[in-house]
């Protein structure tokens, strides 16, 4: 088509200059830079940097269920392999899973969730990956870390998304049966998380191989340290950079970062050692070798695949971040809701359940709230996930918010725990997940990095609706063609940038009042106000990237600021969804007000982080007149929320159960979590029966013989029936019970 003559004056004039200025300050990507970029897509991380999300797309995403195979598995193994574990036994004497419980993984299919049924796996939807690791996770953590490993990041899943069909049919089967145990070594003592500092190196070569002479291969040498399950692995999954500097392959020396499949018995490989990370008794250690040759076919995906290993990598890190993390994470929730909820209903002071003092009421409340936005996070993401989706950004949202939400929960639960919280043995359910967080933080990408680094530093370029398209037209070779693109991106982003501004403003003024939303009550308000803090977010992305250009990737601090904004947009807007999924309860209330309240909030925050710290000042004044044009809106949810979410906790109802949905509880009454449940059941049945004994004897003077003396003084003035008495009985010989902690002999190890 013929262009007029004002577009050629544009061209010329404007876009050219601006391209070639575009050219010259956008700094160099690197190979793993693009790869990280181009892995995944797009999904409602999109909706929510345009300024005005489509909440009617989210409404139409159908909730995630379980198959009847799925549930019954849940229901018969999981629960089985559960009741089978000791994690005390496990984490305190053993320091392994106990070889029962080995064998059970193995013949149950444990390992092979995510290996297609042609192969002997279960072929499980991302959603029951994620509940059967939550489930084992409330029961040990040791347990949980060694059935997520094998169904994540490891040689199954780059065997079924890159491997050669006789790859597939080799090892599938065989890791489906258990018969080989995987691992896979990324981490570099050197390296870290920069993968393109990876010292571990293979060149390539020819060496007589499994009888046969001069076998093109490759010779690698490696220090690999943190790889779970290497201790006992047979099977090893191994990044590493090729080089051919005699040119067997072709021209190029350099030919990047590879994968590989090694059996751990070939000669020179090094495993069998292990790390002790904070008493999680799964397998961890190191691994090494030298000049260890290995043929080009067992490299993944065979010698079509050499040097597209990182893409590799991050295009499968999506089940560890999205699934298995958030899942462990969720059940730590699950289980201090549950747990500490009903401790805090049990254990008195002062004549009064803690659970209703209102300093703990507060710790009660961030665990009720965090727990609801967690697991309304992590169902959205596996729906994502089962229906096609991969979407990277929010796979590092998840991973990153979940875990720290984990640690803030965990932390809550101890202090309302006190003494009982820090003395480890059989009883104290919460000391060894507390034990875990770290563990949660610091795998599949250190926390610190997820937020500064890759949640917003990925987002920005993948999820902007117009910068990957100014980025993709200044990388086209052909020069009319890279200048028409960049010209439709640039304008349509000048437009973008004025929508968002005036909509930032105006929505300031009008308090959100004229977002056009559909939604019921009480959560409509919400999606308006989100909107708001959508377009604001979408503003200063772009005044962010304007005024600071290449060096805001360095700017770590805003960069994380920015993240947070995002994330907080995608945690309740998974929330307000799982509310209306679950059909808007009225019971439910309390939880979506507090986290939607709590997330608007934060996300204010982080926007006034940024406005107080953005380089240039001009531009941050007049950013903040267009955002909070009448101050800063929003606040942390009222101390009657928090009694109302706090009140769910400490309450039998339908919410407390569907809060707690998918945890393991014993069946019996000696274990601690079991005793919980039924002390709990007793309390709570005794209660009436209490208040009328505590008021019918108010003059009564307590003797030596405590409670036992007031129910016979009780009885004697007809305070209280007989049965009164028993439940009153019941409830304190469970409490005593319940409050008891472990102790050992002074030569216990």
């Amino acid at each position: 088509m013929k262009e007029s003559s004002a577009t050629i004056w544009r061209l010329r004039w404007i876009t050219g200059p601006i391209f070639k200025l575009f050219k010259r300050v956008t700094p160099a990507m690197s190979q793993t830079e693009r790869e990280a970029l181009e892995a995944g897509n797009v999904w409602w991380d999109g909706e929510l940097f345009s300024g005005r999300p489509k909440w009617g797309r989210l409404r139409k995403v159908p909730p995630p269920k379980l198959t009847t195979e799925e549930q019954a598995f849940l229901d018969g193994p999981v629960e089985t392999l559960c009741s089978m574990i000791d994690d005390w036994k496990i984490t305190h004497k053993d320091y392994d899973l106990p070889k029962d419980v080995w064998q059970y993984l193995k013949d149950n299919g444990f390992f092979s969730m995510i290996i297609p049924k042609e192969y002997g796996g279960l072929a499980f939807s991302a959603l029951a990956h994620s509940e059967v690791v939550l489930k084992i996770s409330t029961r040990s953590v040791s347990a949980a870390v060694t059935v997520m490993v094998p169904n994540s990041l490891g040689p199954g899943k780059l065997l079924l998304e890159y491997g050669t069909e006789d790859q597939k049919n080799h090892y599938l089967p065989r890791l489906a049966k258990g018969e080989e145990i995987p691992c896979f070594a990324l981490t570099s003592p050197h390296a870290g998380s920069d993968a393109g500092a990876i010292p571990d190196y293979g060149i390539v070569c020819k060496q007589d191989f499994d009888g046969k002479k001069d076998v093109i291969g490759m010779r690698v040498s490696w220090d690999k340290r943190y790889i779970t399950l290497g201790p006992v692995a047979t099977l090893l999954g191994l990044a590493f950079k090729l080089y051919d500097p005699d040119h067997l392959l072709g021209d190029k020396e350099d030919l990047g970062i590879t994968l590989a499949l090694i059996p751990t018995d070939t000669p020179g490989v090094n495993i069998g050692r292990r790390h002790m990370p904070l008493n999680m008794m799964f397998m961890n250690g190191p691994n090494s070798g030298n000049d260890v040759f290995m043929p080009l076919d067992w490299i993944i995906g065979g010698q079509a695949r050499i040097g597209q290993g990182w893409r590799m990598l991050v295009e499968c890190l999506t089940d560890g971040r999205a699934i298995s993390l958030p899942a462990l994470s969720v059940g730590a929730g699950k289980l201090a809701s549950r747990g500490i909820g009903a401790y805090a209903r049990i254990r008195r002071q002062f004549k009064l359940p803690i659970g209703k003092f209102e300093g703990v009421e507060e710790a009660l409340a961030r665990i009720g709230g965090y727990t609801y936005m967690m697991d309304a996070a992590r169902l959205l993401t596996v729906g994502a996930l089962d229906r096609g989706e991969k979407p990277s950004v929010i796979s590092a949202i998840v991973k990153y918010h979940l875990t720290e939400g984990m640690r803030k929960i965990v932390n809550d639960a101890m202090d309302i725990q006190a003494g009982a919280g820090i003395c480890l043995g059989p009883r104290n359910i919460i000391g060894r997940v507390y034990q875990a967080v770290p563990i949660s933080i610091t795998v599949e990408g250190a926390n610190i990095l997820t937020r500064t680094m890759i949640i917003f530093g990925q987002g920005a370029i993948r999820s902007h609706p117009y910068i990957f398209k100014e980025l993709e037209a200044m990388g086209n070779d052909d020069p009319d063609a890279s200048l028409e693109e960049f010209d439709r991106a640039l304008f349509g982003h000048i437009g973008f940038f004025f929508s968002n501004t005036f909509r930032s403003f105006f929505h300031g003024l009008t308090a959100s009042l004229f977002v056009m939303v559909r939604g019921k009550r009480p959560v409509r308000r919400y999606h308006q106000q989100l909107t708001r803090i959508s377009a604001a977010f979408a503003l200063m992305t772009d005044l962010a990237l304007m005024t600071l250009g290449g060096n805001l990737k360095r700017k770590e601090k805003l960069s994380g600021r920015l993240g947070d904004v995002l994330s907080y947009l995608y945690l309740a807007s998974a929330s307000l969804k799982h509310f209306e999924d679950n059909g808007c309860p009225k019971e439910e209330q309390p939880l979506i007000h507090w986290v939607s309240q709590h997330c608007l909030y934060k996300a204010q925050n982080a926007l006034h982080g940024l406005l107080q710290n953005l380089p240039n000042r001009p531009v941050a004044w007049l950013a903040r007149l267009v955002i909070f044009p009448l101050g800063r809106h929003f606040s942390p949810p009222s101390d009657k929320l928090g009694h109302q979410v706090a009140h769910l906790l400490i309450t039998p109802s339908e919410i407390r159960d569907r809060l707690t949905k998918g945890l393991y509880i014993p069946d019996n009454n000696t274990e601690t979590l079991g005793k919980l449940e039924q002390g709990f059941n007793k309390v709570i049945t005794a209660d009436h029966a209490e208040k009328k004994l505590y008021r019918g004897m108010k003059g009564y003077k307590p003797n030596y013989n405590g409670l036992d003396d007031l129910i016979e003084q009780g009885l004697k003035k007809n305070v209280i029936t007989e049965e009164d008495a028993k439940l009153i009985r019941e409830a304190d010989e469970a409490r005593t019970d319940i409050i008891q902690v472990d102790d050992f002999a002074p030569d216990y190890k």
